[in-house]
């Protein structure tokens, strides 16, 4: 069956309990908001495919547990995330404070490259207030992540914050896809001069086996020839 989308992104919500990681992906999923939800036992998932410059972006959610017991669990999903959301509760101070512990637990058990972003949600709850806005930015700025305040009740910057993430890691993919293109080229043109060479030197046949087809760099594809070159030298 061919793929429906062009790619495919894991990404992860953290955060203490009770800061609404699951009440902000129901509402990112689903379009929903239930104050009654309860704190989401082990971990948990959602999928949404979305548009992304011209491109279907299929993300996989993953919204973890935030209480003590689990951490054991959902530190195991932070390996093979390429996004994570790290959550606190701006009417909760200490929310805010165990952000820098996440931070921590992230640099211990995710891939050095994942991008990340800092989400404050309920900012509805303006008279509750704990965290002012500019904190929040102040830790963004110390640890070079994006940061946007949200509100999953008012579904307020929630969709902006998944589709500014997914467009991070979108942009970060392309590029490593432009390097590894450029690389595959100059060793083909130098293993092919250095086939030339050895062949005139030698007075031997050098063949080159060009295996024409479809070279996959992540989503970006490269047809004919170009492709799925492998060459391989053969002295007679």
């Amino acid at each position: 069956m061919a793929k429906t989308y062009d790619y495919l992104f894991k990404l992860l919500l953290i955060g203490d309990s009770g800061v609404g990681k699951t009440s902000i992906l129901f509402r990112f999923s689903e379009d929903a908001f239930n104050i009654s939800f309860i704190s989401t036992i082990g971990i948990d998932f959602k999928i949404r495919t979305i548009d992304l410059d011209g491109k279907k972006v299929k993300l996989q959610i993953w919204d973890t547990a935030g209480q003590e017991r689990f951490r054991t669990i959902t530190t195991a999903y932070y390996r093979g995330s390429m996004g994570i959301m790290l959550v606190y509760d701006v009417t909760n101070e200490k929310s805010f404070e165990n952000i820098k512990n996440w931070i921590r637990n992230i640099e211990e058990n995710a891939s050095a490259d994942v991008e990340k972003m800092i989400l404050g949600n309920k900012c509805d709850l303006e008279a509750k207030r704990q965290v002012s806005k500019e904190r929040g930015e102040q830790l963004a700025v110390e640890y070079q992540i994006k940061f946007i305040e949200t509100s999953a009740k008012d579904s307020l910057n929630v969709e902006s914050a998944f589709y500014t993430l997914a467009r991070d890691i979108k942009a970060k993919m392309e590029k490593k896809q432009k390097v590894m293109l450029r690389v595959y080229f100059v060793f083909t043109v130098v293993f092919l001069f250095a086939c030339l060479v050895s062949s005139t030197k030698n007075s031997n046949n050098c063949r080159v086996l060009l295996i024409s087809g479809t070279f996959s760099c992540g989503d970006l594809f490269v047809h004919k020839y170009v492709g799925a070159l492998h060459a391989f030298a053969f002295f007679v």
